[in-house]
């Protein structure tokens, strides 16, 4: 595992499909709401801070995953 991570491999805590219950902390800069799930940083669209929100997950890239909010 070490190896790897020295390669910049990183293993994201989420997958496409699933869904989360979150709360959105922030906003980035492009106004998406900001979740993280287990630390890992997920983008919600049309999400407003301070927001309790229902995910799933479109999207994962080695650093952050994009997600929908789920009605």
């Amino acid at each position: 595992m070490r190896e790897m991570r020295s390669r910049g491999v990183s293993f994201a805590p989420v997958s496409v499909g699933e869904t989360y219950d979150v709360r959105i902390e922030g906003v980035g800069r492009e106004g998406d709401g900001i979740a993280r799930i287990e630390g890992f940083v997920v983008f919600v669209p049309n999400a407003r801070k301070g927001e309790s929100v229902k995910i799933r997950i479109t999207k994962v890239s080695r650093r952050v995953a994009f997600a929908e909010i789920v009605h």
